[in-house]
């Protein structure tokens, strides 16, 4: 098996390995006491301290630990807001922000304050301009992510803590993705991070504060960890995860290099080799190891199994591989394909054996699930009779109002069709109606408010726009080729 998710978790390091059999002999005891034993385990705790904060390029006594990066997401967010609470109750975030800064603000919001979400271009970056124009004068919190955790694309961290420091904002990074290969750069004063992103073990999270930052820990009290991290605290497991962290960083600059140029292989041959394929994400202002596609006419789950089956394991942020059934958040925002979607993030040490075994195997594993689903035969999405997927509903031509150049309008029922249905009845048909006419998709399946859009710049045809319908929507595209 060749594994390529590190994004969602890396294999622990063998560093992390050995100091974790280590300190399990060294670090029982309570850090707080004051006997020998006690005295040991602080000496652990503080060199982990000392280390972690040289990599994040802070002050040791800036940095906590926390049970997870999740946690130490919330107890940065919740305790910013609430040392700034004079200020006001607004918070600022991108809308491609990891789930944890997302779900803080939803909890914020629901408890009476503002939020405001600045949205993301075609390649996942904010704009720094247009983050600065959501900035107020009750603005208490920002939060930028360092790099984007499905499509790899790097945001400019340093360009907005600038602006957030001349509106006398505090800005909270996100750099669970980034700070295995650095620091992140700019005037940031709050930051977290989660250990199992780097090869730690899992359930060590990081949360610095800069000194100046107002901050009013919320939760548990507990004099442990500046107040900001309640509980006895996991000493084995973060030593793990400093040394584990110095040990990546030392590996950062070769790696990264390695990995630059496996990955943009991957973007330029799946681009030419997989048809109807959109690779998503900045090309260049990326991280070095992730790399993101979407498939037309594919579904995300069947593709996800199929790789499985050959040896790969990946991740997606299609809907179709969700129980809730609706797209990646990210990509909805990025108003790019969604369907057949494949996040594929290298480890450390890949061999470039198996991304060139990824890149033989990939291209039939889609051809196959397009077969299976009756998507449109050779990549083409024109000029195929009309009908329904194979054991799918049949798509029935109705008379519509007339367009200029003539023609009817066509009505695809795609009503309860999950993802890549919708599209590939629209693609089955769109050859069937006249240059300037129009087909009418109804469905209501979230993922094809964002998919048919995207599946009409990717063939040419006019994305005419959505209308209100019985039951789901009704999409409407306009046949141009």
């Amino acid at each position: 098996m060749a594994y390529f998710d590190v994004a969602s978790s890396a294999p622990l390091h063998p560093v992390a390995r050995q100091a974790l059999q280590a300190s399990l002999d060294e670090g029982w005891a309570d850090p707080a006491r004051l006997y020998r034993e006690g005295r040991r385990a602080r000496l652990l705790l503080d060199a982990a301290r000392e280390a972690a904060a040289e990599a994040v390029g802070c002050r040791p006594d800036e940095l906590s630990f926390t049970p997870s990066g999740t946690h130490a997401v919330h107890s940065g967010v919740a305790g910013a807001l609430a040392g700034r609470r004079r200020t006001g109750r607004h918070l600022v975030v991108s809308a491609v922000e990891h789930s944890s800064v997302l779900h803080a603000a939803e909890a914020h919001e629901a408890a009476g304050g503002a939020v405001a979400r600045v949205p993301v271009g075609r390649t996942g970056a904010v704009d720094p301009r247009v983050y600065a124009r959501a900035l107020r004068e009750d603005t208490a919190l920002a939060c930028l992510q360092s790099a984007n955790h499905e499509v790899g694309t790097v945001q400019p961290v340093a360009e907005v803590a600038e602006a957030c420091r001349a509106a006398g904002v505090p800005l909270l990074v996100d750099a669970a993705q980034s700070l295995a290969w650095g620091p992140v750069e700019g005037g940031w004063s709050l930051l977290a991070a989660s250990a199992h992103k780097w090869g730690g073990p899992a359930g060590v999270g990081l949360l610095a504060v800069r000194k100046g930052t107002r901050f009013a820990p919320v939760g548990p009290a507990d004099e442990r960890e500046a107040g900001r991290s309640a509980g006895f605290p996991n000493l084995p497991a973060i030593v793990a995860a400093a040394a584990s962290l110095r040990a990546v960083r030392a590996e950062a600059a070769a790696e990264a290099e390695r990995l630059r140029g496996l990955v943009a292989r991957i973007r330029a041959r799946v681009a030419r080799a997989v048809p109807d394929v959109e690779v998503v994400g900045d090309a260049e202002r990326r991280l070095p190891h992730v790399v993101t596609f979407s498939c037309l006419y594919v579904d995300g789950e069947a593709l996800l199994h199929e790789l499985d089956r050959s040896g790969f394991s990946v991740s997606s942020g299609s809907s179709c591989t969700s129980s809730t059934l609706t797209p990646s958040h990210v990509l909805r925002a990025m108003g790019v394909l969604s369907e057949g979607n494949v996040r594929v993030s290298l480890p450390h040490g890949v061999a470039e054996a198996d991304v060139e075994r990824f890149l033989e195997v990939l291209p039939g594993v889609v051809a196959g699930v397009r077969e299976r689903l009756g998507a449109p035969a050779g990549g083409t999405a024109e000029g195929v009779p009309g009908g329904g997927a194979a054991g799918g509903r049949t798509a029935e031509g109705v008379p519509g109002e007339s367009v200029p150049g003539g023609g009817g309008e066509l009505v695809v029922d795609a009503l309860g069709r999950r993802c890549p249905v919708p599209v590939i009845e629209l693609a089955k048909v769109i050859g069937d109606v006249p240059v300037g006419a129009t087909v009418r998709v109804l469905a209501d399946d979230a993922a094809a408010r964002l998919d048919i859009p995207a599946w009409c710049g990717m063939r040419g045809q006019e994305y005419v726009g959505e209308e209100p319908a019985d039951r789901g929507a009704a999409y409407v595209v306009r046949r141009l080729v």
